[in-house]
């Protein structure tokens, strides 16, 4: 048998086992994806972090991974040769603090403007002078609008979070957001756009796709790479990788999206991990 044959034969992706987005030409493209001959090598896989490998919660300080996901990080980590990248909209520091692998990955914060290397070297992209008096000033108007205890401010972002309120104060809350923070956009750089439970004004600088083009330069062009997120940010990054690797939607429900193929967390978000492992002979 050959190895494409023992792979492929391991790897038990079977139709039906995940969920297929319209945007599939090939309904066993992950499969294919895990069986490639370029697998054996080398590898990288890319993950965003809320509503991917963590649900998304309230308490935004308590949005722990889904059970499973930490001790299937650390072996694809530690055993299979991976190059575990996560790129969140959230400050490194938080990512850090919530993942609980034994293993740190590489961690991209602030869409990308942060940088926390495996061996804990820290980065973060400038911003000028005038993009970051324009997020003073957009936190200093959220603050006298009276919507402090939603607002959020980090490295080159301010986001009002309404996650948890009810419909009618959801409605209250992003009518006001937009009143206070639409001004800003366009000026310095920034941009203005929904995220999932929440209104972000961001510098253009905070791209996912800084962070995936900068992981694939360091990486070689065989080395196959997977990128999962869930969320309007990732939807760049996706068809950034579209023409270069795996690229899979991770949500409970579909919606279009660039992705090629797209899976249910946590199970089918778990039974992918436990494939990548089987795939490279990690030990589970």
């Amino acid at each position: 048998m050959s190895r494409l044959s023992r792979l492929m034969s391991r790897v038990q992706l079977t139709k039906g086992k995940y969920a297929v987005s319209t945007a599939v030409a090939k309904t066993d493209r992950p499969r294919a994806f895990l069986a490639d001959p370029s697998f054996e090598n080398s590898r990288a896989l890319l993950l965003d972090y809320d509503g991917t490998i963590a649900p998304f919660v309230t308490d935004r300080s308590r949005a722990h991974p889904y059970d499973m996901i930490p001790e299937l990080l650390d072996i694809i980590m530690t055993d299979c040769e991976t190059r575990v990248v996560i790129i969140s909209g959230r400050p490194v520091k938080e990512i850090s603090d919530l993942l609980k692998t034994g293993t740190l990955p590489e961690i991209w914060g602030c869409h990308g403007l942060e940088r926390l290397r495996c061996d804990g070297q820290y980065s973060c992209q400038p911003l000028d002078l005038q993009t970051e008096v324009a997020l003073r000033h957009a936190h200093e108007q959220l603050e006298s609008g009276g919507l402090e205890e939603l607002a959020e401010s980090k490295a080159g972002c301010v986001t009002v979070h309404w996650r948890g309120l009810s419909l009618k104060h959801v409605e209250e809350a992003k009518s006001a957001a937009y009143r206070h923070l639409g001004k800003f956009a366009g000026q310095a750089g920034l941009l203005l756009s929904e995220c999932d439970g929440g209104l972000e004004l961001r510098s253009r600088k905070c791209n996912k796709v800084r962070a995936v083009e900068a992981v694939l330069a360091e990486l070689s062009p065989e080395c196959p790479v997977a990128y999962l997120g869930d969320d309007a940010t990732d939807e760049d990054a996706f068809r950034a990788l579209n023409s270069r690797g795996l690229t899979i939607l991770v949500r409970p429900t579909y919606h279009f999206t660039a992705a090629q193929f797209w899976l249910r967390p946590p199970d089918e978000l778990e039974r992918f991990l436990r494939d990548w492992i089987r795939a490279c002979e990690g030990e589970l």
